[in-house]
């Protein structure tokens, strides 16, 4: 294998905890290279954008259009972070209006739902460009190689060097790995993936590494809440008032999302003015609809007849009669619920690997907030191992 294959550090994901470590780290002191390998066509993970092929000129954030931190007035690590993502311009607060649905009335004040709690960020023009930019804070010496559109589906641990294959059969040579997902840890990668074992327990094989074993019977005890996105690219479509901000939010209660089977609704304003709408869902039963469905036209349209009947005679949101498309975004890394894994168990260090992302038991477990966290606290604790 070439030299320009092996690397200090490879990063396994390219979601937000992978660029907050990669660009902390470096700001730490570390003068190695770094590879980030990514299974998508751009980082951000779940707080990215769809450029649509077929949609020219969208750009429509299909997972999270924003991130709300809730406690980093009693972390230094992540306050400090955020004021320089603030000072730095990344992020702004999102004043964004945040609406909660009971039929047809609304309610304007702040709501007590997770994604909100806290102090809410938006990135500006999108979300891919936060991830984009938390790495172009640190890495003016070009230290870190992007691999899109590269899959992992083995690891390999030899003579102290981790070998990663992807898909596609490239591989990549490390001293140390970073897995920012744990889908190579855990048992939903045997039907995803199409393999026999799960990679990580591949690698290192049982009674090894005892720091191994325990995250990987935690990490197999971990639950997900399975979610479903819905694009909807509109045609001349408009609100019936005049609000003129970028997004605009709307919750359902609880009684809404069991009977329409949404979350959330998220309109987005493009450049051309027009109105994406981002359906959210996490209905089991809506869900195995759509994958069961050999008619998509016929769900689609279903599917707007639902979102019409929802918002009939709001005194904000037009009928919807016409759209120009409706895609999906279908979440392989979906939100972790549960138990959240230890901090102690951030890094073994006999084999040269650490982790980071939202399924640690840190504040914010399961949004960007935890996410964040995690890479802040991992970058300290592996700094010492350089």
């Amino acid at each position: 294998m070439a030299n320009d294959n092996f690397y200090e550090i490879a990063i396994i994901g390219g979601g937000i905890s992978s660029c907050v470590f990669a660009s902390t780290h470096i700001k730490n002191g570390f003068k190695g290279r770094i590879a980030i390998i990514e299974s998508g066509r751009d980082l951000g993970g779940r707080a990215s954008t769809r450029n649509s092929f077929k949609n020219k000129g969208w750009q429509i954030n299909h997972g999270s259009p924003n991130f709300n931190i809730s406690n980093k007035e009693n972390n230094q690590l992540l306050e400090t972070f955020i004021k320089e993502l603030l000072d730095a311009n990344i992020i702004q607060h999102d004043t964004s209006e945040l609406i909660e649905l009971f039929g047809s009335s609304k309610l304007n004040s702040r709501i007590n739902n997770q994604f909100y709690s806290g102090e809410n960020y938006v990135s500006d023009p999108w979300m891919t460009i936060l991830s984009h930019k938390i790495i172009s804070l640190n890495n003016l010496r070009g230290q870190i190689d992007f691999y899109f559109e590269s899959l992992i589906v083995e690891l390999e641990f030899k003579n102290n060097i981790w070998i990663l294959t992807s898909k596609n059969g490239y591989k990549y040579k490390s001293k140390f790995i970073v897995c920012s997902s744990n889908l190579l840890l855990h048992k939903r990668s045997l039907e995803i993936l199409k393999i026999n074992q799960v990679p990580l327990r591949k690698a290192i094989p049982i009674n090894k590494d005892n720091k191994i074993d325990s995250i990987l019977k935690l990490v197999s005890e971990q639950e997900y809440i399975q979610r479903l996105t819905f694009l909807i690219y509109t045609k001349s479509y408009s609100y019936k008032d005049n609000y003129k901000k970028k997004y605009r939010y709307f919750i359902l209660n609880k009684l809404l999302e069991e009977n329409f089977k949404f979350e959330r609704i998220i309109f987005q304003k493009q450049k051309n003015n027009n109105l994406g709408i981002v359906i959210h869902t996490r209905s089991v039963d809506l869900i195995n609809d759509y994958f069961k469905s050999t008619n998509k036209d016929k769900f689609k349209n279903n599917l707007l007849l639902k979102f019409n009947k929802l918002f009939d005679q709001n005194p904000l949101i037009n009928k919807l009669l016409d759209y120009q498309d409706i895609s999906t975004m279908i979440w392989r890394s979906s939100q972790p619920k549960g138990i959240g894994i230890p901090e102690y168990l951030q890094v073994c260090e006999n084999h040269k690997i650490g982790f980071c992302g939202d399924w640690f038991g840190l504040e914010g477990f399961g949004r960007i907030e935890g996410a964040i966290l995690s890479a802040l606290k991992l970058s300290c604790k592996i700094n010492s191992l350089y």
